[in-house]
Protein backbone atom coordinates (compact mmCIF):
# COMPACT_ATOMS: atom_id res chain seq x y z
CA UNK A 1 0.00 0.00 0.00
CA UNK A 2 1.37 3.42 -0.91
CA UNK A 3 1.82 6.10 1.74
CA UNK A 4 -0.80 8.17 -0.08
CA UNK A 5 -3.33 5.34 0.10
CA UNK A 6 -2.51 4.74 3.75
CA UNK A 7 -3.07 8.42 4.47
CA UNK A 8 -6.65 8.21 3.22
CA UNK A 9 -7.37 5.70 5.98
CA UNK A 10 -6.51 8.15 8.75
CA UNK A 11 -9.64 9.46 10.50
CA UNK A 12 -10.47 13.15 10.01
CA UNK A 13 -9.13 15.56 12.60
CA UNK A 14 -12.53 16.11 14.23
CA UNK A 15 -12.93 12.39 14.91
CA UNK A 16 -9.57 12.07 16.64
CA UNK A 17 -10.06 15.34 18.54
CA UNK A 18 -13.57 14.62 19.79
CA UNK A 19 -13.38 10.84 20.06
CA UNK A 20 -12.01 10.67 23.61
CA UNK A 21 -14.83 10.48 26.22
CA UNK A 22 -13.43 13.40 28.26
CA UNK A 23 -13.05 15.62 25.19
CA UNK A 24 -16.55 14.77 23.98
CA UNK A 25 -17.94 15.70 27.39
CA UNK A 26 -16.00 18.98 27.30
CA UNK A 27 -17.42 19.79 23.88
CA UNK A 28 -20.92 18.93 25.11
CA UNK A 29 -20.64 21.31 28.06
CA UNK A 30 -19.08 24.12 26.01
CA UNK A 31 -21.83 23.81 23.39
CA UNK A 32 -24.13 25.42 25.96
CA UNK A 33 -21.85 28.38 26.72
CA UNK A 34 -18.39 29.54 27.75
CA UNK A 35 -16.91 28.05 30.91
CA UNK A 36 -13.79 28.40 33.04
CA UNK A 37 -11.54 25.42 33.86
CA UNK A 38 -12.77 25.33 37.46
CA UNK A 39 -16.36 25.08 36.20
CA UNK A 40 -15.51 22.34 33.71
CA UNK A 41 -13.61 20.44 36.40
CA UNK A 42 -16.68 20.54 38.67
CA UNK A 43 -19.08 19.53 35.89
CA UNK A 44 -16.95 16.58 34.74
CA UNK A 45 -15.85 15.49 38.22
CA UNK A 46 -12.30 15.08 36.92
CA UNK A 47 -8.94 16.44 38.16
CA UNK A 48 -8.04 19.88 36.83
CA UNK A 49 -4.79 18.56 35.35
CA UNK A 50 -6.73 16.04 33.22
CA UNK A 51 -9.31 18.62 32.12
CA UNK A 52 -6.58 21.09 31.18
CA UNK A 53 -4.72 18.41 29.21
CA UNK A 54 -7.76 17.58 27.08
CA UNK A 55 -8.65 21.26 26.63
CA UNK A 56 -5.15 21.71 25.23
CA UNK A 57 -5.83 18.96 22.70
CA UNK A 58 -9.05 20.70 21.62
CA UNK A 59 -7.27 24.04 21.32
CA UNK A 60 -4.73 22.52 18.93
CA UNK A 61 -7.56 21.66 16.53
CA UNK A 62 -8.99 25.19 16.88
CA UNK A 63 -12.29 23.76 18.08
CA UNK A 64 -11.90 25.62 21.36
CA UNK A 65 -10.63 29.16 21.91
CA UNK A 66 -9.77 31.02 25.11
CA UNK A 67 -10.18 34.50 26.50
CA UNK A 68 -8.90 35.90 29.79
CA UNK A 69 -11.69 36.91 32.16
CA UNK A 70 -12.10 40.66 32.65
CA UNK A 71 -13.63 39.99 36.07
CA UNK A 72 -10.85 37.83 37.50
CA UNK A 73 -7.63 37.75 35.51
CA UNK A 74 -6.79 34.36 37.03
CA UNK A 75 -9.70 32.81 35.13
CA UNK A 76 -9.69 31.87 31.46
CA UNK A 77 -12.94 31.22 29.64
CA UNK A 78 -13.08 28.45 27.06
CA UNK A 79 -15.42 28.79 24.10
CA UNK A 80 -16.50 26.23 21.49
CA UNK A 81 -16.40 27.49 17.90
CA UNK A 82 -19.75 26.06 16.82
CA UNK A 83 -19.34 27.16 13.21
CA UNK A 84 -16.01 25.35 12.86
CA UNK A 85 -17.46 22.36 14.70
CA UNK A 86 -20.33 22.17 12.20
CA UNK A 87 -17.97 22.42 9.22
CA UNK A 88 -15.60 19.76 10.57
CA UNK A 89 -18.50 17.42 11.33
CA UNK A 90 -19.70 17.82 7.77
CA UNK A 91 -16.20 17.13 6.46
CA UNK A 92 -15.87 14.04 8.64
CA UNK A 93 -19.10 12.61 7.23
CA UNK A 94 -18.10 13.35 3.65
CA UNK A 95 -14.73 11.65 4.20
CA UNK A 96 -16.60 8.43 4.95
CA UNK A 97 -19.18 8.78 2.16
CA UNK A 98 -20.36 11.74 0.05
CA UNK A 99 -23.94 11.04 1.10
CA UNK A 100 -23.04 11.74 4.71
CA UNK A 101 -22.07 15.38 4.18
CA UNK A 102 -24.20 17.44 6.53
CA UNK A 103 -26.44 20.03 4.95
CA UNK A 104 -26.23 23.53 6.38
CA UNK A 105 -29.15 23.95 8.81
CA UNK A 106 -32.11 25.81 7.40
CA UNK A 107 -32.93 29.15 9.01
CA UNK A 108 -35.24 28.69 11.96
CA UNK A 109 -38.67 30.03 11.06
CA UNK A 110 -41.31 29.69 13.77
CA UNK A 111 -39.45 30.01 17.07
CA UNK A 112 -40.83 31.51 20.25
CA UNK A 113 -39.47 32.05 23.73
CA UNK A 114 -38.14 34.61 26.20
CA UNK A 115 -34.45 35.49 26.40
CA UNK A 116 -32.70 37.91 28.76
CA UNK A 117 -29.22 39.24 27.93
CA UNK A 118 -27.10 40.69 30.74
CA UNK A 119 -23.90 42.72 30.90
CA UNK A 120 -22.55 45.27 33.37
CA UNK A 121 -23.57 48.56 31.76
CA UNK A 122 -26.38 47.44 29.45
CA UNK A 123 -24.88 50.01 27.13
CA UNK A 124 -23.56 47.92 24.22
CA UNK A 125 -23.27 44.12 24.22
CA UNK A 126 -26.60 43.20 25.81
CA UNK A 127 -28.44 45.97 23.97
CA UNK A 128 -27.06 44.76 20.63
CA UNK A 129 -27.88 41.14 21.43
CA UNK A 130 -31.45 42.05 22.37
CA UNK A 131 -31.91 44.04 19.16
CA UNK A 132 -30.33 41.34 16.97
CA UNK A 133 -32.51 38.56 18.39
CA UNK A 134 -35.68 40.61 18.12
CA UNK A 135 -34.84 41.56 14.54
CA UNK A 136 -33.83 38.01 13.57
CA UNK A 137 -37.16 36.58 14.76
CA UNK A 138 -39.33 39.60 13.84
CA UNK A 139 -40.31 39.82 17.49
CA UNK A 140 -41.48 36.20 17.78
CA UNK A 141 -38.89 35.68 20.51
CA UNK A 142 -39.30 38.12 23.38
CA UNK A 143 -35.83 39.60 23.88
CA UNK A 144 -34.79 41.72 26.86
CA UNK A 145 -31.54 43.14 28.21
CA UNK A 146 -30.31 44.66 31.45
CA UNK A 147 -27.17 45.45 33.44
CA UNK A 148 -25.86 45.34 36.99
CA UNK A 149 -24.64 48.96 36.70
CA UNK A 150 -26.63 50.53 33.84
CA UNK A 151 -25.27 53.50 31.90
CA UNK A 152 -26.34 55.26 28.70
CA UNK A 153 -26.34 53.29 25.46
CA UNK A 154 -23.04 53.78 23.63
CA UNK A 155 -23.30 55.76 20.35
CA UNK A 156 -21.07 53.25 18.58
CA UNK A 157 -23.50 50.46 19.50
CA UNK A 158 -26.27 52.49 17.87
CA UNK A 159 -24.09 52.93 14.78
CA UNK A 160 -23.22 49.24 14.57
CA UNK A 161 -26.89 48.30 14.66
CA UNK A 162 -27.81 51.02 12.15
CA UNK A 163 -25.32 49.46 9.72
CA UNK A 164 -27.40 46.27 9.99
CA UNK A 165 -30.67 48.11 9.47
CA UNK A 166 -31.66 48.01 13.14
CA UNK A 167 -32.68 51.16 15.00
CA UNK A 168 -31.24 51.21 18.53
CA UNK A 169 -31.55 54.98 19.01
CA UNK A 170 -34.53 54.69 21.34
CA UNK A 171 -33.03 52.00 23.60
CA UNK A 172 -32.73 52.76 27.31
CA UNK A 173 -30.55 51.03 29.92
CA UNK A 174 -32.30 48.88 32.54
CA UNK A 175 -31.21 47.35 35.84
CA UNK A 176 -31.34 43.57 36.12
CA UNK A 177 -33.49 43.91 39.26
CA UNK A 178 -36.38 44.87 36.96
CA UNK A 179 -36.55 41.24 35.84
CA UNK A 180 -36.28 39.52 39.24
CA UNK A 181 -38.76 36.66 39.51
CA UNK A 182 -39.54 36.52 35.79
CA UNK A 183 -39.20 33.32 33.80
CA UNK A 184 -37.02 33.02 30.71
CA UNK A 185 -36.08 30.21 28.36
CA UNK A 186 -32.51 31.49 28.46
CA UNK A 187 -30.64 33.95 30.65
CA UNK A 188 -27.39 34.83 28.87
CA UNK A 189 -24.55 36.72 30.52
CA UNK A 190 -22.27 38.50 28.07
CA UNK A 191 -19.90 40.04 30.59
CA UNK A 192 -17.56 38.16 32.94
CA UNK A 193 -18.28 40.62 35.73
CA UNK A 194 -22.05 40.35 35.58
CA UNK A 195 -21.73 36.56 35.52
CA UNK A 196 -20.37 36.75 39.06
CA UNK A 197 -23.44 38.66 40.35
CA UNK A 198 -26.18 37.17 38.18
CA UNK A 199 -29.21 36.38 40.35
CA UNK A 200 -31.20 33.17 40.10
CA UNK A 201 -34.27 33.14 37.87
CA UNK A 202 -37.23 30.79 38.33
CA UNK A 203 -36.90 27.55 36.42
CA UNK A 204 -33.49 28.48 35.02
CA UNK A 205 -30.77 27.34 37.46
CA UNK A 206 -27.77 27.76 35.13
CA UNK A 207 -27.46 30.90 33.00
CA UNK A 208 -25.63 30.57 29.71
CA UNK A 209 -22.39 32.57 29.45
CA UNK A 210 -21.00 34.13 26.29
CA UNK A 211 -17.68 35.69 27.33
CA UNK A 212 -17.75 38.69 25.00
CA UNK A 213 -15.11 41.45 25.05
CA UNK A 214 -16.32 44.94 25.91
CA UNK A 215 -16.01 46.91 22.64
CA UNK A 216 -15.82 50.17 24.58
CA UNK A 217 -12.91 49.05 26.79
CA UNK A 218 -10.11 49.20 24.23
CA UNK A 219 -8.89 51.40 21.38
CA UNK A 220 -10.84 49.47 18.73
CA UNK A 221 -13.37 52.23 18.11
CA UNK A 222 -16.44 51.56 15.92
CA UNK A 223 -14.77 48.51 14.34
CA UNK A 224 -14.73 46.79 17.74
CA UNK A 225 -18.50 47.24 18.07
CA UNK A 226 -19.01 45.77 14.60
CA UNK A 227 -16.85 42.74 15.49
CA UNK A 228 -18.89 42.14 18.64
CA UNK A 229 -22.13 42.54 16.69
CA UNK A 230 -20.91 39.90 14.22
CA UNK A 231 -19.97 37.51 17.01
CA UNK A 232 -23.34 37.98 18.69
CA UNK A 233 -25.23 37.47 15.44
CA UNK A 234 -23.43 34.18 14.88
CA UNK A 235 -24.14 32.94 18.39
CA UNK A 236 -27.79 33.99 18.10
CA UNK A 237 -28.21 31.83 14.99
CA UNK A 238 -27.21 28.78 17.03
CA UNK A 239 -29.38 29.93 19.94
CA UNK A 240 -32.41 29.88 17.66
CA UNK A 241 -31.85 26.21 16.87
CA UNK A 242 -31.66 25.52 20.60
CA UNK A 243 -34.95 27.35 21.14
CA UNK A 244 -36.55 25.41 18.27
CA UNK A 245 -35.37 22.12 19.79
CA UNK A 246 -36.76 23.17 23.17
CA UNK A 247 -40.12 23.95 21.56
CA UNK A 248 -40.22 20.54 19.85
CA UNK A 249 -39.57 18.72 23.12
CA UNK A 250 -42.38 20.55 24.95
CA UNK A 251 -44.97 20.41 22.15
Amino acid sequence: MTSEAAGTLAPPGFVTAAGHPVRWRLLSELAHGDLAVRELTALLGQPQSLVSYHLGKLRKTDLVTTRRSNADGRDTYYSLDLTRCRDLLSGAGAALHPGLRLARPEPVAAVTGRVLFLCTGNSARSQMAEALLRDRTVGAVEAFSAGSRPKPVHPSAVEAMAARGIDLSGAAPKHLDEFTGQRFDHVITLCDRVKEVCPEFPGHPRPMHWSTPDPAAGPGGPAAFERVAGELAQRIDFLLHDLAHRSERTS
